[in-house]
């Protein structure tokens, strides 16, 4: 029996802290060993962190671009998709992926959270975005402690 391959975003800044970085090239690498195809937004910080990580292990990256031009991927993307669509491209990320790590991340990153969780795809959150409703904590985003947590619950929680 083939196995299927596995696609799981790993979303956040392309400002990011030190930390991040660590955080985002271990969970591309801790992807790659496991198979998983690495999507994103194929730019810098968070984006190009986690390529690189799933790059050392050989590991397969999507980037997809805001932008018009594929040069525009950071130089990890194996596969750049073209979109012109800016931030719109966000809904292409999240609707690619089985899916998703956030770790740290703006507006940008909010973003595609509510619309992974609006999809019904697992959100799996590295010190980043914690959400409320009504003074109520909302637990859509399943905390992580760090890159391997978070690739183990990224796994556990796919539904094919």
């Amino acid at each position: 029996m083939m196995v299927k391959k596995r696609f799981i975003a790993v979303i956040g800044g392309s400002q990011a802290s030190k930390q991040e970085i660590k955080t985002a090239e271990d969970v591309g690498r801790e992807l790659a060993k496991r198979g998983a195809a690495v999507v994103c937004g194929g730019l810098g910080g968070v984006m190009e962190a986690a390529c690189r990580g799933a790059s050392s292990e050989g590991g397969l990256t999507i980037g997809i671009l805001p932008g018009e031009n594929r040069n525009d991927a950071n130089q990890y993307v194996h596969i750049p998709i073209v979109t012109g669509m800016g931030y719109a491209r966000n809904v292409a990320v999240v609707k690619s992926a089985q899916a998703i790590i956030a770790i740290g991340g703006s507006y940008g990153t909010l973003s595609e959270i509510g619309h992974a969780i609006q999809s019904g795809i697992p959100v799996i959150g590295i010190d980043t975005w914690s959400l409320a409703k009504g003074g109520k904590i909302d637990s859509s985003i399943i905390p992580a402690e760090n890159a391997i947590d978070a690739v183990e619950k990224a796994f556990d929680l796919i539904v094919d």
